[in-house]
């Protein structure tokens, strides 16, 4: 009996990027360390977040945010779940506050599953090299790339409403 070869996924398409000039923002929301065993468990973060999302003190409009701290680390990295607010101060105790500086972005519009993301990335990941492109790696503080779920995303679905935001040199 032979053995069938593995079906493989079919590849991400990629629409070419558009280019924003970002604003700057102050994001408020809970931020965790994740390794590679432990990156299974980044949907239980957005589940504890969910309920602060529209009543968080301060909250500038209903759009979320995931952002990635450390994304090329071996050790793992960091990823924060949030909302943007109007200031740094006002925010509870067990939130993390991080400011994103004003700058231009090459913007992916994802149109697939929340859980098709990783896919996403690692099609830009492959992408950014031959683009001509220059990016600018996050600051110590500041998100190597983040996601932004607007108010079209429907947690329910997982579907609608989301970009990968890459912070590009000027």
């Amino acid at each position: 009996m032979s053995q069938a070869a593995p079906k493989k996924s079919p590849a991400v398409e990629l629409e070419p990027p558009r280019f924003e000039n970002g604003k700057p923002l102050w994001i408020a929301g809970f931020r965790q360390h994740f390794t590679s065993e432990t990156m299974k468990d980044m949907p239980s973060l957005w589940q504890r977040f969910a309920p602060h999302i529209g009543s968080t003190p301060g909250q500038v409009g209903r759009v979320a945010y995931g952002l990635c701290f450390n994304a090329q680390s071996p050790d793992g990295m960091d990823y924060m779940v949030g909302v943007e607010v109007s200031s740094p101060s006002h925010h509870r105790a067990d939130f993390s506050v991080i400011s994103i500086p004003a700058q231009k972005y090459a913007v992916f519009s994802h149109r697939d599953h929340v859980s098709k993301l990783r896919e996403k990335l690692d099609a830009i990941d492959k992408w950014l090299p031959g683009s001509a492109l220059q990016v600018a790696c996050g600051t110590t503080d500041g998100p190597d790339f983040f996601e932004r779920y607007s108010e079209e995303f429907d947690p329910r679905t997982g579907m609608g409403g989301m970009s990968v935001w890459i912070p590009l040199k000027s």
